[in-house]
């Protein structure tokens, strides 16, 4: 089932990879009937599940001589969503017969985390089991198998490239799995937009007609072959198996895909938001739900969202004007301006990928020595800069977070595209370096898989980006708070960050909720963000196949400066930035309402 996939690249691949041996070891040391022994264990049968999360973690590779998950693929069945509906109708009875009378406080909130997370699953699963587009032209299961076996998969050495070979020999079987749930998402009338036809077709044609030395499973497979030193007889036979496994596996298993898509896209649906699709407005409400963690309804996140992009506006157009910018001009006008300005763009030369990295690395290691002082303790793990790969570039947004490996073999990652000039101007690097490095993702993210006090299930169990990606939009708040963002062009380009996030809530509402066109979402968006037209193609068409997670950035941000001016207002003097920050990283990644009672019980121990 492709849910049963998708939940894992997203739990593990976006968001976090990492797990102790010593951390399985405290799982079996727990009361055996407690609520974090209960929800500790379902994590780890999940992760066995799944080879890739095993392959993600990293850790467990040492004991793949028993477990044989670096040479397996999950491999859709039939009865996946049935099962998993009935496990989670059994994993919600259990999680209600714990009494809170005798739970921790802590244990209190890791189930109220849980039967949130449970019931908005199973909801999901029993009333929408086919409203998310598994081909899509971001993270479609076609894209995310060649980044898995790409970038993840290891080859440290022969035994790994073997386990490589069997892995891209199993693809076909993978898609053609992947095809009954497609036929079923078509039984149910469910068709994504004509855009996400176009671009899914034409990626497939593309990875269908590579050269072999185009193909990114051929060249990265025997880059990493090379590394191992073997004597050329071997890498010869390496080279014949995988050139085998794309030609019989890889490639037939792109045409069954491509075959699906273009045998339905006479079917495809003329209209962009989730609204046109069966039962789409309570599906809407469910995805707001889910991704906000609160009840807000759709014309409430609507309104906030229109109050937010004055508001930013309003701040803009202030320091647009002490710039000497013409005040007869609109704030998008003017930063459409300031786009195509040559002064804030790079030259088109051939090292020029090579100097972005290195400007955003210099950016993120002067971030992470001041941001010392506004937190009690500071990540391990290295975080580093790439480029976004070629083959996922025109479509992928403008930059993303990959966490790191916590057995030290991966540091996280800071991934920046650079496929348009036009999507770098140098005064909007630094707020997408505290989004993504420090003291965002990276910070946040690094911070609970290394945070040992917590238990399996809140470390590793559930996510939400209201507090993710509400925490990264807020860094970029204090990023410039803190002095990082002198420059006034560099605010600009913080509060064009806020103010695109802000309009997120304004055309994710209006595509799925008011039935705004694509075309009328990229027109909003680029009328007052100034945007390059690359970047808000992009992001619009972002959010019509992924509803509802756009609203998660500012309804998070939101939430987090409400509960830091409280903290203010009711400690004056005895408030401590520090204090705070812990109060809201030191729990997992909780919902908004958790973090809330985290930072209202340091209030209260403030206090004294």
């Amino acid at each position: 089932m492709i849910k049963k996939i998708l939940k894992y690249v997203k739990r593990f691949f976006i968001l976090i990879v990492g797990i102790s041996s010593l951390y399985l070891v405290n799982l079996f040391l727990m009361k055996p009937f407690s609520i974090d022994h209960f929800l500790g264990k379902e994590l780890v049968v999940d992760l066995i599940d799944s080879p890739e999360a095993l392959t993600y973690i990293g850790i467990f590779d040492r004991f793949n001589w028993i477990t044989k998950h670096n040479s397996r693929l999950t491999i859709p069945s039939d009865d996946d969503i049935n099962e998993e509906i009935e496990s989670l109708e059994k994993s919600i009875k259990t999680l209600y017969k714990y009494k809170d009378s005798r739970l921790t406080d802590v244990q209190k909130n890791t189930k109220k985390i849980a039967i949130f997370d449970y019931e908005n699953n199973l909801k999901e699963l029993k009333e929408f089991p086919h409203h998310d587009y598994p081909l899509n032209q971001i993270g479609g299961i076609h894209l995310n198998t060649i980044e898995f076996l790409s970038n993840m998969h290891p080859i440290r050495n022969e035994s790994e490239a073997e386990d490589f070979i069997k892995r891209a020999n199993l693809i076909k079987k993978v898609y053609e799995g992947v095809l009954a749930d497609l036929e079923d998402q078509a039984d149910a009338g469910i068709f994504p937009p004509e855009f996400v036809y176009d671009h899914v077709i034409n990626q497939l044609s593309e990875f269908i007609s590579y050269d072999y030395n185009e193909h990114p499973l051929y060249t990265q497979f025997l880059k990493k072959v090379k590394e191992l030193n073997l004597d050329q007889d071997k890498e010869k036979q390496f080279e014949l198996q995988i050139k085998n496994a794309i030609d019989e596996s890889v490639t037939p298993g792109f045409r069954t895909l491509k075959d699906f898509m273009m045998r339905t896209k006479r079917y495809a649906n003329k209209n962009h938001g989730i609204w046109s699709q069966p039962n789409g407005d309570e599906y809407y409400k469910l995805r707001i739900r889910t991704y906000t963690t609160t009840d807000y309804s759709p014309e409430e996140i609507h309104q906030m969202g229109l109050k937010e992009v004055n508001r930013i506006s309003s701040r803009m157009r202030e320091i647009l004007t002490e710039l000497g910018y013409d005040k007869n001009k609109t704030v998008g006008e003017l930063m459409n301006e300031l786009n195509e300005d040559p002064q804030f763009l790079y030259e088109d030369t051939p090292n020029r990928k090579e100097i972005v990295v290195s400007d955003y690395t210099e950016m993120m290691n002067e971030a992470i020595k001041v941001m010392t002082d506004y937190f009690h303790t500071m990540p391990k793990s290295e975080v580093i800069v790439k480029v976004v790969p070629e083959y996922s570039e025109q479509t992928a947004a403008r930059g993303y977070y990959q966490p790191p490996a916590l057995d030290g073999s991966r540091p996280g990652v800071f991934y920046a595209n650079l496929y348009d000039i036009k999507q770098t101007p140098k005064y909007t690097m630094r707020t997408l370096t505290y989004h993504e490095a420090t003291p965002g993702h990276h910070h946040q993210i690094a911070h609970s898989l290394e945070n040992e006090d917590l238990t399996l299930y809140r470390r590793f169990g559930y996510f939400t980006s209201a507090f993710s990606e509400g925490w990264a939009l807020y860094a970029e708040r204090l990023a410039l708070e803190v002095g990082l963002a002198e420059d006034p062009y560099d605010e600009l380009g913080i509060l064009q960050s806020e103010l695109f996030r802000a309009i997120r809530l304004v055309v994710d509402t209006g595509m799925h909720y008011k039935k705004w066109t694509r075309e009328e979402a990229m027109e909003y968006m680029k009328a007052n963000t100034g945007l390059s037209d690359t970047e808000v193609r992009v992001e619009i068409e972002r959010y019509i196949v992924w509803p509802g997670q756009a609203l998660s950035y500012k309804v998070g941000m939101i939430k987090i400066l409400e509960l830091r001016e409280k903290a203010k207002k009711e400690l004056g003097d005895k408030f401590n930035i520090k204090d705070f920050h812990s109060a809201v990283l030191d729990h997992g990644n909780p919902p908004l309402f958790i973090v809330e009672e985290m930072v209202e019980k340091m209030i209260e121990e403030s206090r004294g």
